[in-house]
């Protein structure tokens, strides 16, 4: 037995808003990502120098990465919710 969609969907107005915050954000993030790896390939001694609580800077380097993608993705989410909210359906943004 075949079942419509529990939801029907519209065209997403916001989407071009949405894809827009997300190309900047890659972007940023791309270059901090990109600021580790060089200095993992251009000055591999300075990953070992000690920086807060006597953790390395690889280590403080790498948690930074991972808890920036979590900012991010929350920050991200929270602009989405508000650029869908601003846009009605049938609307321009």
């Amino acid at each position: 037995m075949l079942h419509k969609p529990a939801v029907e969907l519209e065209k997403d107005e916001s989407a071009p808003r949405k894809a827009k915050l997300g190309i900047i954000m890659f972007v940023c993030y791309l270059a901090v990502y990109t600021g580790f790896v060089v200095i993992g390939v251009m000055f591999p001694s300075a990953l070992g120098v000690n920086t807060i609580g006597g953790m390395n800077l690889a280590f403080t380097y790498g948690m930074g990465l991972i808890v920036l993608a979590i900012i991010m993705g929350l920050v991200y989410n929270y602009f989405c919710t508000r650029f869908e909210n601003q846009v009605g359906p049938g609307d321009k943004p």
